[in-house]
């Protein structure tokens, strides 16, 4: 299984020099600062220059690219309290 990250999220991450984390939100794949969504042993890491995105397992069976797109919005976050 292979998931592309697109330059834009690498950048981001790079930029802002900290992981990320794909999860699941009630939109769908969400990518969230670690410090908003942990990482699980069972995710899938994915190197970006010196920090990590991790994927969960769950999301990792239907993506299979990483876009800016699934950047998540704050104003979301409130009306989908809970990441899994």
């Amino acid at each position: 299984m292979e998931i592309t990250v697109d330059g834009d999220v690498r950048k981001l991450i790079a930029s802002e020099g900290r992981d990320y984390r794909i999860c699941t939100s009630c939109t769908g794949p969400a990518l969230v600062p670690t410090t908003v969504k942990p990482p699980k042993e069972s995710d899938i890491r994915i190197p970006v220059g010196g920090n990590t995105l991790y994927v969960s397992i769950v999301q990792a069976r239907y993506v299979r690219r990483i876009t800016m797109d699934m950047l998540y919005n704050r104003d979301d976050i409130g009306s989908c309290s809970v990441f899994y």
